[in-house]
């Protein structure tokens, strides 16, 4: 299953907003990178509650599974770059 399947269509700006914001805080050399994950998931879950109007299961669910995203397509250009 992919999980891009998963992801509300208007939730996939956040994907891209997380891995830029992942990036930044990468290039800042502040903290280490072992920790960016866990300074996106809880950003993914506020940004996806905001944008899809609320602290519901449904939209916290979306914020876990954005923040995968952006996680996972880093990892993969990460690989790519090999």
């Amino acid at each position: 299953m992919d999980i891009m399947s998963l992801i509300m269509d208007n939730a996939l700006p956040i994907v891209v907003a997380l891995w830029i914001l992942g990036r930044i805080i990468k290039g800042t050399n502040v903290i280490a990178s072992k920790f960016i994950p866990l300074i996106l998931l809880p950003v993914g879950i506020i940004l996806t509650a905001w944008l899809l109007g609320g602290f519901t299961a449904e939209n916290i669910i979306q914020g876990i599974l954005v923040t995968g995203a952006a996680v996972y397509a880093n990892e993969i250009m990460k690989q790519m770059q090999k």
